[in-house]
């Protein structure tokens, strides 16, 4: 393409989009993009003006020849693009602090992409990404779609299912997250670092650990489980690992784990933040004002240093990494949401699975995974039997199946307690889920 790409980003007043724009700008030799355009809703209009013109300042100071569109009309946007991101919040962080608030106003795990608020988050999402879907059908068939749009692995099980879009792939920060870990903790760089990704999004296990192609991954869980280690690693909630756990589960888990193996830690510790009005939505809303008061600076031109505190750093290398190699068939690995195509045993092949690939211009080759270790695969059969359950139930309007996917859901395993909270979110949530009240 001599003329450059199109890249249309759904969400573009995300606080996240001048990371994006750095790693575009960053990659620009590569990835010549000829225009960026930023496309939200109504609701966003004065958060996309405000990271649309930092983002003209980026792209000036760099002296890059990206043209950065900002739109509303978001069939104008996806005409001829060649890449689509999405990276969506339907309703906002005030549905997010629901999601989180009403369950644990129950005494179960509150959450953004787990549980009943996990459930919720891909019901009023899931609708929404399938209306895009049609739209990039008509207006740019060839283009790949790339979802940052949380619960990741449920929406692109839904594209997968619901949607004639083939060329999709979901991405978290995740996996990179891991990976910086691990090299801090070896203390390498990270291109050094490697590791064999299999399971689901926010569900996702290390199986191997890799240090310059060799297997390290017995050295890693000897580090990562000695008391005296200095950088004994902990996650993002502080919480430690039981060394016997670690030792003996067979694989390197993701911090999202904590909510499975840790429950009624993670429970008192969100119950505690929900009485002081300390949700994690709560803190987000803060930190998102402090950020679009600094955006607003007209001598702002780079990406400021804040940002990395909001909880999804890395993904703009992610995505930017993502889209260069897809875009120069650099056939490298990285860990995406993709179709199972067997790569993972004991999880059907049309299902979305969360796995290292192989990258090409063709989309993701999944590496065959085999069977996941014994102690960790009935947890992510039972999860993945919840994200289908959750997609029929988004898709038909069908509160029946959404209580179905919350009782079959570990964090919260009541049929009583689910319907209880399934109509209370029902109705908390009654303007972003039509199909519901239809």
């Amino acid at each position: 393409m001599a003329s450059g790409l199109k890249i249309v980003t759904i969400g573009g007043g995300s606080s996240y989009t001048p990371e994006l724009v750095e790693g575009f700008i960053k990659r620009y030799d590569e990835l010549p993009i000829r225009e960026l355009w930023l496309v939200d809703v109504e609701a966003g209009r004065e958060k996309l003006e405000i990271v649309g013109a930092l983002a003209k300042r980026m792209v000036k100071k760099a002296g890059v020849p990206m043209e950065i569109h900002l739109t509303l009309n978001r069939r104008e946007a996806l005409k001829d693009a060649d890449f689509v991101t999405t990276q969506m919040r339907i309703g906002q962080l005030a549905a997010r602090a629901k999601d989180e608030r009403i369950p644990l106003s129950h005494g179960v795990l509150g959450q953004e992409t787990n549980g009943a608020g996990g459930l919720f988050k891909g019901l009023r999402t899931i609708p929404v990404i399938l209306e895009i879907c049609k739209d990039i059908e008509e207006c740019c068939p060839n283009a790949w779609l790339i979802n940052f749009t949380n619960p990741a692995g449920m929406v692109t099980e839904a594209v997968l299912r619901y949607s004639n879009i083939k060329k999709v792939m979901g991405l978290c920060n995740v996996p990179i997250g891991m990976e910086m870990g691990i090299a801090k903790l070896l203390e390498v760089e990270h291109s050094r670092i490697r590791i064999d990704f299999a399971g689901l999004n926010h569900m996702v296990y290390g199986l191997d650990i890799y240090l310059d192609g060799v297997s390290v991954k017995d050295r890693v869980t000897d580090l990562l489980t000695d008391p005296n280690n200095s950088s004994f690693v902990k996650n993002i909630q502080g919480e430690e690992w039981a060394p016997e756990f670690l030792r003996t589960v067979g694989a390197l888990a993701c911090p999202y784990h904590h909510y499975y193996y840790k429950t009624p830690v993670m429970v008192a510790k969100e119950l505690k933040e929900f009485e002081s009005n300390e949700t994690r939505a709560e803190v987000v809303q803060r930190l998102e004002a402090e950020l679009f008061e600094l955006y607003k600076d007209e001598t702002l031109d780079i990406k400021p240093p804040q940002l990395e505190k909001r909880g999804g750093a890395y993904y703009s290398d992610a995505a930017c990494r993502l889209i260069n190699s897809i875009y120069n068939d650099k056939r490298d690995i990285q860990p995406v949401n993709t179709m199972n195509r067997g790569a993972i045993i004991g999880l059907p092949a049309e299902s979305a699975v969360e796995v290292s690939c192989v990258i090409t211009k063709d989309g993701p080759i999944p590496l065959a995974m085999g069977e996941l270790p014994v102690p960790v695969r009935g947890l992510v059969q039972t999860i993945k039997s919840f994200e289908r359950v959750a997609c029929e139930a988004a898709v038909e309007g069908s509160r029946e199946k959404a209580i179905l996917a919350l009782t079959i859901n570990p964090l919260v395993a009541s049929d009583q307690l689910a319907k209880t909270l399934v109509d209370e979110m029902i109705e908390a949530h009654k303007e972003y889920l039509p199909l519901f009240f239809k």
